[in-house]
């Protein structure tokens, strides 16, 4: 199994490769792309990216690492980033952690259990008149209460139903 998906992992970067190009500018692209489609970056890929663009590893590495919307571990689904920055802090941010925790059962920095939700800190996200704000996945909340934090999680379970998920790849591990 693992084999077949470091296969089909070579296969894909490949194609990538191929669109975004050798140069030391493909890197971030090419990385943002596996990250969306796999959920998290393997050391697998990075060595691939790397030889790719003729750099070496802990080049890639660096990146991934440094990049706090680039993971080396796997991420549940949906995954949550809330702001910190001072301005969501004095809109309310600790109400709204502390309601997300609760809810999740889980602490910032964790994925559940079941591989649903991941809770993760944004240094910002650049809307300080409008805290505070969080991402789930690629879509925004502003002025999140801790009313709504029940209606953004139960939008996201609405979307795990089997019907919501036809066609959907599940990520290669």
């Amino acid at each position: 199994m693992l084999v077949t998906n470091r296969n089909r992992l070579d296969q894909e970067l490949q194609v990538l490769i191929d669109k975004c190009g050798t140069e030391r500018t493909a890197l971030m692209p090419i990385l943002q792309a596996v990250q969306r489609k796999y959920g998290f970056i393997t050391d697998f890929a990075m060595q691939k990216v790397a030889d790719a663009l003729d750099i070496h590893p802990v080049e890639v590495h660096g990146v991934v690492t440094f990049y706090s919307f680039l993971s080396t571990k796997p991420l549940g689904r949906f995954v949550i980033r809330l702001c910190r920055t001072i301005s969501c802090d004095m809109a309310g941010k600790d109400r709204i952690a502390s309601q997300l925790e609760n809810e999740l059962g889980i602490k910032f920095g964790e994925t559940t259990v079941d591989g649903t939700f991941s809770l993760e800190w944004a240094n910002c996200i650049g809307l300080c008149d409008q805290g505070p704000a969080l991402l789930v996945n690629d879509i925004l909340w502003t002025k999140v209460t801790p009313q709504s934090v029940l209606e953004i999680l139960e939008e996201c379970r609405s979307r795990l139903s089997p019907h919501a998920l036809q066609g959907e790849e599940e990520y290669l591990v």
